[in-house]
């Protein structure tokens, strides 16, 4: 175990955590369903749970589920990320990304532009496109496979297409603790995913990164969600050395001002105070392998 890893059972800052997640949760009104786990033993022990079985619609923070599926596949051999297809205007979705704004389509596009764009800027058109390589069908069967029962997307009848469908703060933790620990994707895949979700230069910064410098947010692989009244962020917070030291999965459903997107949402500063209070909380090592270099990642500029 390396020097200043907690020992095994619940760390000591664990309840001191959950006071605060406590108190600025209720400030923030909604309904929570959430999960945060230390790895500081190199195992994930809660320390925070509340609600954390309830199925509720997991929003954009479903594509994670369509990224396992996705880096299954490449990790099988079946897809490859230099695979392309063609960015169609009819295939173009609304809401969050990018490719919504050109004035032109036909671009060809590979696997590995789709997967960027699905987790760094949550684009809906790339998820779209994605369902021609991973149906709904299969992501589904993936996720059985892989022993989430309640994590589902939505096929649409007779189409490859689906809609994001539902999840529960437990098994995002999950997915979330297996892709932090290399359990869950090759290390290749592992390494590439977390490199575009842990790179803040680009992407949502207004949840649990916003109160941060750009060393501390580099720590941080993170996906978000909204969608009406749902507010989620969850993800993976890394220690100074760049080894998973913390799991978090906050979900909220019916959060106040749900028309307000932006980052004066209630819950949303909510996730700000949280991700400001997680850094400062956490401060051990952990015993983990690190697939990041957070030196590396916050040294990007404009």
């Amino acid at each position: 175990m390396r020097a200043g890893a907690a020992r095994a059972g619940v760390p000591v800052v664990g309840p001191a955590f959950d006071a605060q997640y406590r108190a600025i949760a209720k400030v923030a009104g909604g309904r929570w369903h959430c999960l945060v786990s230390d790895l500081g033993s190199g195992k994930p022990v809660p320390v925070v749970e509340e609600d954390a079985d309830f199925v509720v619609e997991g929003a954009s923070v479903q594509k994670l589920a369509v990224m396992t599926a996705l880096m299954s596949e490449v990790d099988a051999g079946r897809i490859k990320l230099s695979d392309t297809t063609t960015l169609d205007a009819d295939m173009v979705a609304e809401g969050s990304g990018l490719y919504l704004n050109q004035a032109a389509f036909g671009d060809q596009l590979t696997v590995a532009n789709l997967l960027t764009t699905m987790l760094q800027v949550s684009d809906n058109t790339a998820v779209r496109l994605m369902s021609r390589f991973v149906s709904g069908e299969q992501i589904n069967e993936t996720l059985d496979r892989l022993g989430f029962k309640q994590t589902r997307v939505v096929p649409l009848p007779g189409e490859s297409r689906f809609y994001l469908g539902n999840t529960t703060a437990r098994e995002n933790n999950d997915l979330l603790y297996r892709l932090a620990s290399g359990t869950l994707l090759s290390k290749e895949s592992t390494q590439a995913v977390l490199r575009i979700m842990t790179w803040s230069a680009v992407g949502y910064t207004d949840g649990i990164r916003r109160n941060m410098s750009s060393d501390e947010r580099a720590r941080f692989a993170t996906k978000h969600g909204a969608s009406e009244d749902k507010r989620h962020d969850t993800g993976i917070m890394f220690d100074a050395a760049g080894a998973p030291l913390v799991v978090f999965s906050f979900f909220a459903d019916q959060a106040p001002d749900a028309d307000n997107y932006g980052a004066t949402n209630p819950v949303v500063e909510a996730h700000a105070t949280l991700g400001r209070a997680l850094i400062d909380t956490y401060t051990h090592l952990s015993p983990l392998q690190s697939f990041i270099d957070p030196k590396k990642i916050a040294s990007g500029g404009h």
